[in-house]
């Protein structure tokens, strides 16, 4: 029988562990938190000093009744559960569940799960931090008080199962702003002037050399006087500038920064990066996945200038320390990097190794030498313009370094042309026109956020900590909730104008670009702009960023026992209580009420509303209406939002849905819904594809797509 306890939170994790100790030891696992605050009202006792009722929950009666069986079997307990604030709240909560004594009772704690960082853990045992403890429990009641009393005020003053929270709908506010950045941009027009010439490379042939005007032209006007002023010019090369250029690496993971680059170069969600990054770290495969830090331990530094020089050479080590750019990096102590750097393949798994490799990568190339770049700018004469230049510029790698490896992406709205490698010049030397473009260009509004972008810009306004990015990131985009989606959309078709100089004469043609198309963006929908209007018209304390990222402060300075952790409570819950009571009593229900016109049959107002069912296009005013007659409501397509509507687009709504002449003896009618817009047959409802106006699709073509939606639904074959 053994005769230690070891307890941690999850299987995975026991399985692990339990690899690297002996006869001696037991793993068990508590399958994360084992209590929580109760689920009704009244969990916390605000008149008592802010008194947390924790029961243990349902699903984790049976976990614990085994656990105190073992605790009985043995004579020691361990508990090794996550060094963050939330694993040391676990500790704590199993020491009162399990009956055992927190202030003497064997805590461990390691970065990563290795033979040598269990067995070295267990010979520098401590006990609970209860400072640890406390900064958790103050976020978990603060929270619970928030989100219990303002989602009661959203259930009562725009519609029920709404949800509201201190973190969450501070994110909430962040994506609609960007939304409402993006629906009042206007995008202004200049033009970009660029020269193409033929220059003969190293090997005689005829090339093109790329070159530009450094500066916008505002109008057409301006654009086509450059180009008329270079009828007939002369171009030459008026300098060469070389000089040399070093990137260096980024630093390793932190939680924000291997969400964004797993969005970016993996395509994965921040709750998948996360998940899979659990199961890595739990398997032994890499350190904890939830720090703030960018620090590297010695040891750790040493093996990876080792593995560099053994799979590149000595010339691409170049070791280095990190500075954490977080004034409290408390989550752990450590950067996310692989628990063993020699080991390239670690699991079958498609998503865990893809992860792998690239905190691997990520991992090796911060320890390894800055790339060295050779830039030249290339000064271009006009014969006729003495004032005026246009610049070509190239670049040159001359020694790979880090980028053997690895290179950090950017969001694709940030995305620079690469410039590629010149052909021979010299200067003096004359270059004779192609040809001279100047193309109409447009300014662009801010990109919407990705997941991993706002997890990002949350980080930068120190809102939330590397353990909370992903669940405030999921609740914005509940499914029941409708405050975000994250949806790709075609963009629309713009025009725009090119004039081309060549031999010698000006031409002017029009071109359509896309414009607008998003993909995996998080849009606010209209209810999340009502949520987050009334909430910082009512409550803007909670909803200021400031505000916010200090109460995250003074949860780091309890977690460092420099503060009472019921004080923050105190201080924070009476004014907010109060004002809460004064909504709930005079605040007004938010329409969201825009008049568009009069709608032409009826000469009665057209206008924009927020039901309880959701944003709708109405027509007829209360005063309009006779005593027992109802307004005509539309329901706006997916994309459409009641803050942009204009008159034309939601008088099209009222034309949907649409009876056509039945079909095999059924009703058949087009419309749209949630979902977009739909041929129904009877009882059955299928999606019109995309691209195709629901408004001018014909009878052949409804039937044509229940034929082809009957056919796919058949059985294979019928049992006899």
């Amino acid at each position: 029988m053994p005769k230690n306890l070891l307890i941690v939170e999850s299987p995975a994790k026991a399985k692990t562990i339990e690899k690297f100790l002996g006869k001696d030891f037991t793993v068990k696992s508590s399958y994360g938190h084992v209590r929580d605050l109760e689920k009704k009202e009244g969990a916390v006792d605000v008149e008592n000093d802010f008194e947390p009722k924790y029961v243990v929950s349902p699903e984790k009666k049976k976990v614990v009744k085994e656990l105190k069986d073992w605790v009985k079997k043995v004579d020691e307990v361990w508990l090794a559960t996550d060094e963050d604030r939330e694993g040391e709240a676990i500790s704590w909560h199993l020491c009162h569940v399990l009956g055992l004594d927190e202030n003497s009772t064997k805590r461990i704690v390691f970065r990563e799960i290795t033979k040598s960082a269990i067995q070295n853990a267990i010979q520098q045992p401590r006990t609970v931090d209860i400072d640890l403890v406390n900064a958790q429990q103050a976020r978990r009641i603060l929270d619970r008080l928030v989100g219990y009393e303002l989602s009661g005020v959203l259930w009562r003053k725009i519609k029920g199962k709404l949800s509201a929270g201190r973190v969450q709908s501070v994110a909430l506010k962040l994506v609609v702003e960007r939304e409402r950045e993006i629906m009042n941009f206007k995008a202004t027009p200049f033009y970009r002037i660029v020269a193409i010439f033929d220059v003969k490379n190293e090997q005689g042939k005829t090339v093109a050399l790329k070159a530009e005007a450094p500066q916008r032209f505002d109008t057409e006007k301006d654009a086509s006087t450059f180009l008329k002023n270079c009828v007939g010019a002369t171009f030459k090369i008026d300098d060469i500038e070389v000089r040399p250029l070093k990137r260096r690496p980024a630093a390793p993971f932190t939680t924000s920064t291997l969400q964004q680059e797993a969005s970016r170069k993996l395509g994965f969600s921040v709750s998948r990066t996360m998940s899979v990054a659990q199961r890595l770290y739990e398997s032994g495969h890499i350190t904890y996945m939830r720090t703030d830090s960018t620090n590297l331990s010695s040891q750790a530094v040493g093996a990876i200038a080792q593995e560099i020089e053994k799979q590149y050479g000595k010339q691409y080590v170049q070791t280095r320390n990190y500075k954490n750019k977080v004034a409290n990096a408390q989550e752990a102590h450590e950067a996310i990097r692989p628990s063993y750097i020699d080991r390239h393949m670690v699991t079958s798994d498609r998503d865990e190794q893809r992860l792998y490799e690239l905190i691997w990568k990520r991992t090796i190339a911060s320890q390894m030498s800055d790339a060295q770049l050779e830039k030249t700018v290339v000064k271009i004469g006009i014969s006729s313009m003495p004032n005026e230049h246009l610049n070509a510029e190239g670049e040159v790698l001359k020694f790979d370094g880090f980028l053997k490896v690895y290179l950090e992406s950017k969001d694709d709205d940030d995305e620079e042309e690469a410039k590629g490698m010149l052909p021979p010049l010299k200067k003096g030397q004359a270059l004779p026109l192609h040809n001279m473009t100047a193309t109409e260009r447009f300014t662009r509004p801010p990109a919407r956020y990705t997941e991993a972008s706002l997890v990002k810009r949350l980080e930068e306004l120190g809102i939330g900590r590397p353990s909370t990015y992903a669940p405030i990131i999921s609740k914005i985009m509940e499914e029941g909730k409708g405050y975000v989606v994250k949806e790709t959309r075609d963009g629309v078709e713009r025009k725009y104008t090119v004039l081309t100089l060549q031999e010698g004469k000006i031409d002017k043609k029009e071109e359509s670009e896309i414009t607008g198309a998003v993909s995996n963006r998080l849009i606010s929908t209209d209810l999340g702009i009502t949520v987050s209007d009334f909430l910082d018209e009512h409550f803007d304390e909670v909803m200021d960023y400031k505000f916010t990222a200090e109460i995250e402060k003074q949860f780091d300075e309890i977690s460092n026992g420099k503060r009472q952790w019921t004080s923050i409570l105190k201080e924070f819950y009476k004014p907010f209580h109060e004002k809460v009571e004064e909504t709930l009593e005079n605040a007004e229900r938010p329409t969201r009420e825009r008049i568009l016109g009069k709608d032409p049959e009826t000469g009665r107002t057209v206008l924009t509303r927020m039901t309880r069912n959701g944003s709708v296009i109405q027509i007829g005013a209360p005063e309009e209406l006779g005593e027992d007659e109802k307004p005509r409501y539309a329901n706006l397509r997916p994309g459409q939002s009641i803050e942009t509507i204009e008159f034309e687009e939601a008088m099209k709504l009222f034309q949907l849905p649409r009876e056509l002449e039945s079909y095999k003896g059924e009703e058949l009618s087009i419309g749209v819904g949630r979902y977009g817009p739909y041929v129904k047959f009877g009882d059955k409802f299928v999606s019109i594809p995309k691209g195709e106006d629901p408004l001018s699709l014909s009878r052949e073509r409804a039937i044509e797509l229940i034929d082809q939606k009957l056919k796919e639904d058949a059985p294979v074959g019928t049992y006899k």
